[in-house]
């Protein structure tokens, strides 16, 4: 009789969970995007196109005739309303390319590259509406810049935050959350109350205020650091405690005070025999910890107090919704959001797939 490991349980149990597992599905595909961010985007992230400002997504079609193409958008202007609306041209095939050659970049900053996944194709450069040959999946904004090629660039950064503030959260609140529930008493105590202090603030204005703090004349790179930092140090409380409750339960097992009477040194007992035994239960909850890095980020960047231009991030992008009536003529604007509540469910659904399949043998 073949007997399973408890990861093997674990994994066994998580496979269950369809929602977690398409989650999990999913946050992988968001994250490659991010990673290959470069040869995806269709455009330039901040490339502006002043004939194609507001203009509405172009609907991706694919024939015998044309192969893969779309059609071109000419745009038209109220001569009272002085407002912008875009008359479809159906008799103007604007041609798309496969792996074909587009603007140039720098895969990673490192790699000179020209392809990218989806173009306007060269030989549409010659065409007689050649004002006409642009291809925007998701429409642009007011500036005339692509909305899909900046949420593939924005998803890096916003992303990416989530993942560094992971790692912060990591460090403060298994390090802290040992000590306290290790050494117990005055530690314990002086521990406890400081997290209470800190869980008393409201945490969007204190973020609010510690981000008007932030020099202005801070580069791009050094605001996106600071931003991460900010967010992390307000989001390790609830792993401390987790850690520091599992700590308490566990010091007075039989295998950490045969370890102690072995002479194992404090440092031993704790990083390599207690922590251990519930590694599970910390996974679950930096993964619930992601999607409140990645909101925070966002609420940050739309209030004009996080990220700035000329960095790209979902939060960032949204700030062009501010003004309700472009929201209301150019719904399409509101894209980044449905990238952004993708994201935070999958997160948590994963989370409850991770939480359910951390006790393979509840139920039974």
């Amino acid at each position: 009789m073949e007997v399973m490991s408890q990861w093997r349980l674990i994994l066994r149990r998580f496979l269950r969970h369809r929602l977690a597992v398409i989650s999990t599905l999913f946050l992988i595909f968001i994250y490659s995007v991010a990673i290959f961010a470069e040869p995806l985007a269709v455009n330039p992230p901040n490339q502006r196109n002043l004939d194609h400002v507001y203009c509405p997504p172009q609907l991706l079609l694919i024939s015998t005739q044309h192969g893969l193409y779309t059609y071109g958008y000419e745009q038209q202007i109220d001569p009272v309303t002085f407002r912008k609306s875009y008359l479809l041209r159906e008799d103007v095939i604007v041609p798309v390319r496969l792996l074909g050659r587009g603007a140039p970049y720098k895969l990673w900053g490192l790699i000179p590259l020209e392809r990218h996944l989806l173009t306007v194709s060269a030989e549409s450069k010659d065409a007689d509406h050649h004002e006409l040959m642009t291809y925007y999946p998701l429409g642009t904004d007011e500036l005339g810049r692509c909305i899909l090629s900046r949420a593939v660039y924005g998803a890096r950064v916003s992303l990416s935050v989530g993942i560094i503030g992971i790692g912060c959260t990591f460090v403060f609140g298994i390090v802290i959350g040992s000590i306290s529930g290790y050494l117990g008493g005055r530690a314990d105590n002086l521990i406890q109350r400081s997290i209470e202090i800190i869980n008393s603030f409201p945490h969007l204005p204190l973020w609010i205020a510690l981000a008007a703090l932030l020099p202005p004349e801070w580069s791009a790179l050094k605001i996106y650091f600071a931003i991460t930092v900010l967010l992390s140090l307000l989001n390790w409380t609830g792993l401390a405690r987790v850690v520091r409750g599992k700590i308490l339960s566990l010091r007075e097992e039989d295998y950490a005070v045969a370890a102690r009477l072995l002479g194992a040194s404090h440092t031993r007992v704790l990083f390599l025999h207690l922590l251990p035994g519930f590694t599970s239960h910390i996974i679950v909850a930096l993964t619930l910890a992601a999607p409140a890095m990645i909101l925070g980020e966002t609420s940050l960047s739309f209030l004009g107090l996080g990220l700035r231009p000329p960095i790209v991030s979902w939060g960032v992008m949204l700030q062009d919704c501010l003004d309700v009536k472009a929201v209301r003529f150019y719904p399409w604007l509101l894209m980044p959001v449905v990238f952004i509540i993708t994201t935070v469910l999958s997160f948590n659904f994963l989370g409850d797939g991770l939480r359910d399949a951390a006790d393979p043998y509840e139920g039974r």
